[in-house]
């Protein structure tokens, strides 16, 4: 089956990875693949198999994704996460504290719909902390969609932090209106 995801063409390959979602072991030929595949349904086969596979090495071989310069794997990388919040929860603290500020922001990005109980808790900590202005503009973002109450005075802090960032405020004052409209 690994032979036929090195095929020359697509549709065996679309089909090897779709049939490898059966065999024990199979993130590593699938992640391997990933790496070197031009073809965008493929790609997605791949992707859709290693999300339903789900296993800690496909979770690893996604964040490497999310190292890539190819911006679509990237996307689709931040993606596929999403569709795995109780694999990907675990590695979430890391993620958020990245050194690189770009990691950083996917890490919001593939919270934007990880549908897991601690997305709130996870944003307000970065916004409290994170010494990045863009990563806390993407936290901010997220949280007037999606932040309750308990938002409030990370956001207020947020201001105080950065008093002199005109989108912070704006994004805080938006975020903090809608939240105390609930």
């Amino acid at each position: 089956m690994s032979r036929q995801l090195a095929d020359e063409n697509a549709e065996a390959r679309r089909w090897a990875a779709r049939d490898l979602l059966n065999c024990p072991n199979c993130s590593t030929d699938l992640l391997l693949r990933l790496n070197e595949e031009s073809d965008g349904s493929v790609r997605e086969v791949i992707l859709t198999t290693l999300t339903r596979v789900g296993d800690a090495l496909a979770v690893a071989g996604l964040v490497t994704c999310l190292r890539s310069e190819d911006v679509a794997l990237r996307n689709e990388a931040i993606e596929a996460m999403k569709q795995l919040p109780d694999e990907v929860a675990p590695i979430m603290q890391d993620l958020l504290h990245d050194e690189s500020s770009d990691m950083r922001i996917f890490a919001v990005n593939i919270l934007e719909s990880l549908r897991h109980p601690q997305v709130e808790a996870w944003l307000c900590e970065v916004i409290a902390h994170d010494a990045h202005v863009n990563v806390c503009g993407a936290a901010v973002d997220l949280l007037s969609e999606l932040g309750s109450p308990a938002a409030l005075q990370p956001l207020l802090q947020l201001k105080e932090r950065f008093p002199d960032d005109p989108y912070i405020q704006f994004a805080a004052d938006l975020a903090i209106t809608r939240l105390n409209e609930d």
